[in-house]
């Protein structure tokens, strides 16, 4: 590992994109790590991390929950491989610096010679300064890195980072590099991108919703620049992935509008991890290194559903989804995580597709104990519901977390929704006239206010207009009133349990 010395690459962006003192950078950067939720109790310490970089104001908590999952490697990671767009200056495949250290207020982090020269080795990548000196996309990680990993310089514990700016690389040449660095426990992968750019939110949170369900079920064909500003470092790390028979998992995903941006033309962020120790298990990645899937592999990756897959989910896959959630909800309890319960090797086509699902927890005396979904598909089903199945057993704010002793006393109901379709009406009494009873239910946003309905909302409210009613006031709109920009979706969905 490098020590800094010699030529330093001065900050570009310090007080623009981040706090240019030291003091009130630090202070901003621990305050969106102390917002985000550590990991799930025994979850791996990432291999990689796909984060944004946008200023901190829009980004920042984003891409501090995505960071927050290197806190127990602190102390053990030597090494940062840092890979983003290159914004300011075409690079025909991919740039590394040759300075010996990058700063920032916060100090310098030392340049990894040994990896410079590794990568220097491979097709394609040169050594030249000119597009690192004013570019944002590697340099607004280093804080988090500074801050989570401690002082890059410390005698004991510090680390160095290879910051590369990749242009038109090809996935094999960018997968060709990480192989080559991929390390052991002591290297950690970064990969720079924001999502979708400048459309309204509700466009946004629909697009960048698909893009994440690529990143996860393994089709980096369909990840573009306008998906990702940093497609081509994504899909270079996907392909490495694919090699290993690995798959990142979503920690959060937020917009601009989300955070302190205009709602009507957003930037859209995201931040996903990779473990090797993924819910395959250890003994599915020996000898994987080199593997890629065959044709008809059960791992392989799975169009989106055509229009009624929802309705023709045989009685099996409907099985199957209560057992998932039975053992998410366990896994939750135990303190495990309960996305580590699906083998997505022993799941059906329709369950390895992205989903989205609500899975609602009652005593057995009929009495609600927990309930949270997604309206948009963003993990393959099975996984969806898992996830689901722990949050509401844990993240429902209106109940205590399950206990142990509760669970022989519950029951489980899945709900898998169809994809939200947009209503094009324009008033109160074109929706009133327009909703279906008993079997709609309605997503409604304007501005920050947002609230839905199932369609087993309907058991309890069936009328119509006392339906909307209740709606509204969830999302914490006034009833009747139509504020401007309302905009309104419905979907169906398939109960289970």
């Amino acid at each position: 590992m490098s020590r800094a010395g010699g030529a330093v690459r001065a900050p570009a962006v310090a007080g623009r994109f981040y706090p240019g003192e030291a003091g009130s950078l630090a202070a901003e950067v621990d305050a969106h790590l102390g917002a985000a939720p550590g990991p799930p109790s025994g979850a791996p310490t990432p291999k990689a991390l796909i984060v944004p970089h946008a200023g901190y104001v829009y980004s920042g908590p984003v891409a501090g929950t995505g960071y927050a999952r290197l806190r127990p490697a602190a102390g053990s990671i030597r090494r940062v491989v840092l890979l983003g767009p290159a914004h300011r200056m075409p690079v025909r495949s991919m740039a590394v610096p040759t300075v010996d250290a990058f700063a920032t207020p916060l100090g310098a982090v030392p340049i990894d010679g040994e990896a410079r020269r590794t990568a220097l080795a491979r097709p394609g990548v040169v050594a030249d300064d000119r597009p690192h000196d004013h570019e944002h996309s590697l340099e607004v990680h280093l804080p988090f890195l500074q801050r989570v990993l401690g002082p890059a310089d410390d005698p004991v514990h510090g680390w160095s980072v290879l910051p590369v700016l990749v242009g038109g690389s090809d996935d094999a040449e960018v997968a060709d590099l990480l192989d080559a660095l991929w390390g052991g426990d002591e290297t950690v992968i970064v990969v720079s991108t924001d999502l979708s750019h400048y459309h309204d939110h509700r466009t946004a949170q629909r697009l960048d919703a698909a893009t994440v369900a690529a990143m996860m079920t393994d089709r980096l064909e369909a990840i573009g620049p306008t998906d990702a500003c940093g497609a081509h470092p994504v899909r270079g790390l996907l392909l490495a992935c694919r090699r290993r028979g690995l798959h990142p998992d979503l920690v959060d995903r937020a917009t601009s509008a989300d955070t302190a941006g205009d709602p009507d033309r957003v930037v859209g962020y995201a931040a996903l991890e990779v473990a090797e120790a993924s819910a395959r298990g250890a003994d599915d990645r020996s000898g994987a290194a080199d593997a890629v899937p065959p044709p008809g592999d059960p791992t392989a990756p799975t169009p989106p559903p055509p229009p009624g897959a929802v309705d023709a989910m045989g009685a099996g896959d409907r099985a199957r989804l209560l057992e998932v959630a039975e053992a998410g909800l366990r896994a939750q309890v135990s303190g495990a995580d309960p996305r580590s319960v699906v083998d997505l090797t022993a799941m059906s086509a329709p369950l390895r597709r992205p989903g989205a699902s609500f899975v609602t927890i009652r005593t057995t005396e009929g009495e609600l104990r927990g309930c949270i979904g997604s309206i948009e598909a963003h993990l393959p089903l099975a996984v969806d519901v898992a996830d689901n199945a722990g949050k509401a057993a844990a993240a429902d704010p209106r109940f205590p977390p399950v206990r142990p002793d509760e669970l022989g006393h519950l029951a489980l109901h899945v709900a898998v929704l169809t994809e939200p379709e947009p209503l094009d009406v324009g008033s109160w009494d074109e929706l009133l006239a327009t909703v279906r009873p008993g079997v709609d239910g309605l997503v409604v946003e304007a501005g920050r206010h947002r609230g839905t309905f199932l369609p087993a909302v309907w058991d309890q409210l069936t009328e119509p207009a006392e339906f909307l009613d209740h709606l509204w006031r969830k999302a914490g709109l006034r009833p009747r009133r139509w504020p401007r920009g309302l905009r309104v979706e419905r979907y169906e969905a398939l109960d289970i349990g």
